[in-house]
C-alpha cells in the first residue's frame, strides 16, 4: 500500500483525497476516523494532524494535513501537467478555484448541511439554514456563470481544481431542499459523477 488516509467517508474533505487518490488509480488504505469512530482526540492521531480533525494522508514519515492541500500533493505527484497544471497561470488559476470552496462557497453551504443533515429536526435553527441557502444560491448562480464558459472549473480539462468542487456540490444537492435548475453546473457535476474518483465518494447518502 503506497499510503493511508485517515478520516471516514461521511465527511466532505475525506471525500476530496479519496476522489483525487482514485481518480489517479493509487493503492491506498482508508482508515475509518472522526465523528463516530472517534480515533481523532487520541495522542497517537494528534501526533499526525495537531488539528484532530480528518484527513490525514500518512505516507511513510511523511504526514499531511489540510483536505485540499492532499488533493494538490496527490495531483502534483502523479499528474503533473494534467490535473496538476505546470504553466503558473494555468495552476494559479485551479488554486484560486479551490481557495473558493475552502473560504468561500463551503463555509456558505455549512449551516444548512448541519442543521438539516446532522441535528435533530426540533433542535434545527431555521434561520441559519435560510440564511445559508441564501448566500449559496449566490455563489451557485456564480458558478453556473462560470462554467457556462468552461467545460470544467479551470478550463477545457479535468483539473485538481474540479474535485474539492465536486464534493461541495454533491453535498448541496444531497440536501433536502428544492434545487434551481442549473444546467452548466447539473452538465459538469455529471461528468464528474461518471469520472472512477467519484466510486463509493459521490454514490454515497449524506450522514
Amino acid at each position: 500500500i503506497m499510503f493511508k488516509i485517515w478520516g471516514r467517508i461521511t465527511s466532505i474533505n475525506v471525500r476530496k483525497a479519496v476522489y483525487a487518490a482514485q481518480e489517479l488509480g493509487l493503492d491506498f488504505e482508508r482508515i475509518d476516523a472522526g465523528g463516530v469512530f472517534g480515533v481523532v482526540k487520541t495522542p497517537e492521531y494528534i501526533a499526525l494532524n495537531p488539528n484532530s480533525v480528518v484527513p490525514t494522508l500518512v505516507e511513510g514519515d511523511f504526514v499531511l494535513w489540510e483536505s485540499n492541500v492532499i488533493v494538490r500533493y496527490l495531483c502534483a505527484k502523479h499528474s503533473q501537467g494534467k490535473l496538476y497544471p505546470t504553466d503558473l497561470q494555468e495552476r494559479f488559476n485551479a488554486e484560486r478555484w479551490m481557495d473558493w470552496q475552502q473560504t468561500t462557497f463551503g463555509p456558505s453551504g455549512r449551516d444548512a448541511f448541519w442543521q438539516l443533515i446532522r441535528v435533530a429536526e426540533p433542535e434545527r435553527d431555521m434561520k441559519k439554514v435560510e440564511a445559508s441557502i441564501a448566500s449559496t444560491e449566490i455563489l451557485l448562480d456564480r458558478l453556473e456563470h462560470h462554467l457556462s464558459k468552461n467545460v470544467f472549473v479551470a478550463g477545457a480539462s479535468m483539473t485538481m481544481a474540479d474535485i474539492p468542487l465536486t464534493c461541495e456540490v454533491h453535498r448541496w444537492y444531497g440536501l433536502p431542499i428544492p434545487h434551481k435548475s442549473r444546467p452548466f453546473i447539473e452538465a459538469w457535476y455529471a461528468k464528474m459523477l461518471a469520472r472512477p474518483g467519484a466510486k463509493n465518494v459521490l454514490t454515497l447518502p449524506l450522514s
